[in-house]
């Protein structure tokens, strides 16, 4: 799959999004290894801390799924300019496959693409948690 036939389902996606609150519309479409794709839209809250991506609800449907390897998501918004995920979608993703490519767009679906890992330099992961043998 393209980047550009991935972001075609990102822009379908953001029509779902609920986004009461900051009108920022944000569609996502994760295609995994196997080649399925998931999509996601924010969903906001009046309590914006329980909020949630579309990057996220992307990766939480595919893992629910049993998926657990992915090579792009495409991410698109209503805005003029690119849309990168947010830290802790980075973060999300970053379990899971660090060398994604990230394929980010605006609402012209005009995009960029760079891998996870250098969007999300060092991220912590599950070795961080490892204790030491030996010291």
């Amino acid at each position: 799959m393209t980047a550009q036939e991935l972001l075609k389902k990102a822009h379908e996606a953001k029509k779902n999004a609920y986004a009461p609150y900051s009108k920022f519309r944000v569609g996502a479409a994760l295609l995994s290894k196997s080649g399925r794709v998931y999509v996601g839209a924010n969903v906001e809250n009046a309590a914006y801390s329980v909020s949630c991506c579309a990057e996220r609800v992307a990766l939480f449907g595919a893992v629910i799924s049993g998926e657990r390897d992915f090579e792009m998501i495409a991410i698109t918004s209503d805005s003029g300019n690119l849309t990168y995920p947010c830290g802790a979608c980075r973060q999300a993703l970053a379990e899971f496959s660090p060398r994604m490519e990230v394929v980010v767009s605006n609402e012209a679906l005009e995009y960029r693409s760079k891998r996870l890992d250098k969007l999300l330099p060092d991220a912590f992961s599950g070795k961080d948690m490892e204790k030491e043998i030996g010291h």
